[in-house]
């Protein structure tokens, strides 16, 4: 299971693996080594699609239903209830991680003293605003901080207070849980609801996979989660070479999230699933300053607050942009529409309240008119409003395109950068360079 190491943690975690039932394939070990990230797992000899790398029973994952403060928690449900739902699993972790005699110590000592994270909230504020600028992290990071701070006051204390013989204030600190929000953000695993239980069913809560958690991430990965009554299973998804890393995925992922959530980036031009955001009000801030008098600037207004009332926009939302082509189609699309309309059809559109005949391939038609090869072809008064409305995202951005672009592709200059740097830097390029391809449609 590992390459000879005197990795004292590592190597009591993989005993502990064994005593636990986890049955880690022959043809893998973990390391430090020539993995992109503190651990990973590395192939020892070639490995076919299908194969299982290891699986892990059920009664080995941490969340609340295997912990040892499981009865007070399930006791407690109603008043543990939040908006992000994870209150349960850290009030769990909070215990597991400070008694020294956890189920999964071995597991809880890979992360001393979670220092490891560096996801965007543990950066100062001002290092958010100069380096993220415009990506749209600053923004995301200050509500993820209001809501641990609220969760905490609102829900946690009082709870640890009550339960003072299994908690202690001084001990489960603020500090502690928001390093434990991070710890589950980057590192959890939740298991999707079957299609049938979709509607119906609040999605499953995270919890945490050991092993699992020790793979890499890249939009081109080689295995997969598979879920079982019994247990999770992580399976090749393709050929892996000898010396290969294994490489599972978080789903489809854009740099802003990956860091945001993870704390890394995919480097330039690796992540196929980066993408960039146009604000919706952006939008309507770009149509305003088009406008030559009182009426239009009125008109405008009319317009945008009927796809307000019609839900399609809204002041917190997005337009999202991949590299092929618009991925808010209908949103992005009857926006475009909407508010290129000459009085008279805006007029009509208003007295149906939003309602048209919707064509059999209105779906298609969208997506095909906001892909690179459509976006070109749209009228020139949409295309303005979306030239307009990318020219005014751009000016959000710390440095230009240009600037940036040479930093990437020099690498004296790349190397002196700090870890932060680096990262903020991909993650402004990735989306700067969607943008820029963008205004050139147009």
């Amino acid at each position: 299971g590992v390459e000879t190491s005197t990795d004292e943690p590592l190597q009591s975690f993989l005993s502990w693996c064994e005593e636990i039932g986890l049955n880690l394939s022959a043809k893998v070990y973990v390391s430090k080594e020539g993995t992109v990230d503190k651990y990973g797992m590395l192939a020892k000899e070639e490995i076919d699609e299908g194969e299982v790398i290891f699986s892990i029973p059920r009664t080995a994952l941490l969340y609340q239903e295997n912990s040892k403060v499981k009865s007070v928690l399930e006791k407690e449900k109603e008043s543990l209830e939040s908006a992000s739902g994870w209150v349960p699993l850290l009030l769990a972790l909070m215990w597991e991680y400070t008694s020294p005699d956890s189920h999964w110590r071995p597991y809880l000592s890979l992360w001393p003293d979670l220092k490891s994270l560096d996801q965007p909230m543990f950066w100062s504020a001002e290092e958010r605003e100069r380096l993220l600028h415009g990506t749209g992290i600053p923004e995301a990071v200050d509500r993820d901080l209001t809501n641990i701070q609220k969760e905490y006051t609102d829900i946690i204390l009082p709870f640890i207070q009550a339960h003072n013989q299994l908690w202690d204030p001084e001990k489960h600190t603020l500090q502690l849980y928001k390093s434990l929000v991070a710890f589950v953000m980057a590192y959890s695993f939740q298991e999707p609801l079957d299609d049938d239980e979709e509607d119906e069913k609040e999605p499953n809560p995270p919890m945490m996979v050991p092993m699992a958690d020790l793979l890499n991430h890249v939009s081109n990965h080689n295995t997969n989660v598979e879920y079982t009554p019994e247990c999770l299973k992580m399976v090749a998804v393709g050929h892996i070479k000898k010396g290969e890393e294994i490489f599972n995925t978080y789903g489809q992922m854009a740099n802003w999230q990956l860091l945001h959530m993870y704390g890394f980036v995919e480097p330039f031009p690796h992540n196929t699933n980066d993408t960039a955001d146009i604000q919706m009000t952006t939008v309507h801030k770009a149509a305003l300053q088009a406008t030559q008098n009182e009426s239009e600037r009125h008109l405008v207004s009319q317009k945008w607050n009927l796809l307000c009332q019609l839900e399609i926009v809204g002041e917190e939302g997005v337009f999202i942009f991949g590299q092929s082509g618009s991925l808010t189609d209908e949103e992005m699309y009857t926006t475009l529409k909407v508010m290129c309309m000459c009085p008279e059809e805006f007029e009509d559109f208003k007295e149906n309240e939003g309602w048209e005949e919707v064509e059999e391939d209105e779906e298609e038609k969208m997506v095909l008119a906001l892909s690179n090869e459509g976006i070109p072809k749209l009228s020139s008064a949409w295309q303005k409003l979306l030239h307009d409305s990318v020219s005014l995202t751009l000016g959000e951005y710390s440095g230009d395109l240009k600037a940036d672009g040479e930093v990437l592709g020099d690498q004296e200059a790349y190397s002196c950068l700090s870890t932060r740097e680096k990262q903020a830097l991909q993650v402004r390029y990735g989306q700067k360079v969607i943008l820029h391809h963008l205004l050139e449609l147009t």
